[in-house]
């Protein structure tokens, strides 16, 4: 991939890039079907390793409250359908996870690394379709935090 296709990360205010992209149940989902409610977009690196699996089950843990708040969660990595839904189904992961093996929506969200991985990265996306705040650590315990803080506290 050359230089030229790799996107800037977007910043607090601006609004998040639209995809439409398969999920592990074998749909599509478009983000700006979201709209008119407030959305945790997370990236993670790999399905099923220790940090994404810890991550994603803090988010299942605490989805029943997002929820009742009508916050909607999305998790994204450059995993395929299938090793997607193999993740959602062990560990009952209620919410969608997007299968990104093409890259796009990485690319489009700037958090490729080199090796063509997401890092883990969160977006919190206003109900207006902008983003209102973005996590960039490696640490998955500290996205679960941000989440619980931002929306549950």
């Amino acid at each position: 991939m050359g230089a030229a296709a790799w996107a800037a990360m977007p910043a607090p205010g601006e609004p998040a890039p639209d995809f439409d992209a398969p999920t592990h149940d074998g749909k599509r989902l478009r983000l700006s079907s979201m709209k008119g409610h407030p959305t945790v977009l997370y990236f993670y690196p790999e399905a099923d390793t220790p940090g994404c699996t810890s991550e994603s089950k803090g988010l299942r843990d605490i989805y029943p409250e997002l929820k009742a708040k009508k916050v909607e969660v999305i998790g994204v990595s450059t995993d395929t359908v299938g090793a997607q839904c193999n993740f959602a189904e062990k560990y009952s992961l209620p919410f969608p996870l997007v299968a990104d093996d093409s890259k796009q929506v990485g690319t489009a969200y700037g958090v490729l690394n080199p090796n063509g991985r997401a890092r883990r990265v969160t977006f919190f996306i206003g109900a207006d379709g902008k983003i209102s705040d973005v996590l960039d650590t490696s640490k998955a315990a500290a996205h679960v935090a941000k989440v619980r803080e931002t929306f549950l506290a």
